[in-house]
């Protein structure tokens, strides 16, 4: 099957990666101007005027990354068919639109606010009450739009650092660990769910995600399953959504955000589960029967960011597997992944911290169940 790829990054790169093998070939339309696939056929068009031409060489769209026009999947789903949806896009957008449909799905979040200038900014910190952390409700990832505020006093600077018209102003969450769960949907409506992981962020940032959690209880699992599950369901979906979640002290969930897309904490399936987040998320929008989730043995993936590290050192370690996405080094870019798999999880924190201290200004892996 040709697809069409809305997008052109390493997300995109590694869908075509794990397509290759079922004979699908791969379209990117790239709206950036700054494609870095490396793969497949990629068609520049930062100014939409050669949407004909990537629509002539595709028999289904999906996406990469959830900025884009809606107006743009809209139209690309008038002629051909878009899995996720333009409605997915649309929420995921905008962090509004997507707590609205966590608290109308009961899925708990932390407390928030939404507020149109400094002042509210302000008034909402104290409501609050600091720390809380202020977000622009669209654009913002990998930690950029946002702030956090530790005295109401700094309203008026953060609103001025973000830059955005409308923020949403979250009650800081004392959680035990960051988590995310991976879910994909078929066609047919069928689901299967990846073990949670565990995630580790610095600045914003994804620096390590480790699954199965060797201390996870079945009934957060399936709490987790049920709240992902319910979105799904409600959006019709089609294909890996991604929800991440603060996990609190009587473990209980707090849901963070949505991602309507292949995502960061997923890294892990490429090595580390019996079929990848890549492989079931194209199993999903061609109708094809969905694989079989399960870990194959305790994973940890480890980012690289800004600059690659002794690469011969690290495939020395035993059961470690390098993504490099061919690009180059620049402060806090995505260079790549590892994927470190063992027998038991004593043994894959050995190798994490020795497989740390081979990458520059790697920051130091702390997972919870330490």
């Amino acid at each position: 099957m040709r697809i069409g790829i809305l997008g052109a990054g390493q997300l995109g790169r590694m869908l075509a990666l794990a397509g290759y093998p079922l004979a699908n070939r791969f379209v990117f339309l790239d709206p950036t101007g700054n494609p870095s696939a490396g793969i497949g056929d990629i068609i520049i068009d930062p100014d939409q005027q050669h949407l004909d031409e990537f629509l002539a060489k595709v028999d289904l769209v999906s996406y990469e990354f959830e900025h884009l026009s809606v107006d743009l999947v809209r139209t690309i789903e008038a002629q051909k068919p878009v899995y996720p949806s333009s409605e997915a896009i649309r929420i995921c957008q905008n962090r509004a639109e997507e707590k609205a449909l966590f608290t109308r799905l009961n899925i708990p979040t932390p407390q928030y606010r939404l507020v149109d200038s400094a002042a509210a900014l302000e008034a909402a910190a104290r409501e609050l009450g600091c720390p809380v952390v202020a977000k622009s409700i669209t654009e913002g990832y990998d930690g950029k739009g946002q702030a956090v505020l530790r005295d109401p006093a700094e309203a008026a600077e953060a609103w001025a650092s973000i830059n955005h018209p409308q923020l949403i102003v979250e009650a800081f969450v004392d959680f035990v660990r960051e988590v995310s769960i991976i879910a994909v949907r078929g066609r047919d409506g069928q689901i299967v769910f990846y073990p949670m992981a565990e995630n580790q962020h610095v600045d914003g940032i994804l620096r390590y995600s480790i699954a199965p959690l060797p201390d996870l209880d079945a009934g957060v699992q399936a709490t987790a399953e049920t709240y992902i599950r319910a979105l799904l369901d409600e959006l019709d979906y089609v294909g890996v959504l991604t929800l991440e979640l603060f996990q609190v002290r009587d473990g209980q969930l707090l849901a963070n955000e949505m991602a309507p897309r292949v995502h960061n904490s997923g890294h892990w399936t490429m090595d580390g589960a019996v079929t990848s987040q890549f492989e079931n998320h194209l199993r999903a929008i061609q109708g094809l029967p969905l694989g079989d989730t399960a870990a194959r043995a305790p994973t940890c993936m480890i980012n690289l960011i800004g600059r690659e590290g002794d690469n011969t050192a690290i495939l020395a370690i035993a059961d470690a597997h390098l993504h490099r996405y061919d690009k180059t080094e620049r402060a806090g870019r995505k260079l790549g992944h590892i994927n470190l798999l063992a027998a038991s999880h004593e043994e894959l924190l050995d190798k994490v911290g020795a497989c740390a201290a081979l990458l520059p200004e790697a920051p130091s892996p702390r997972f919870s169940f330490e």
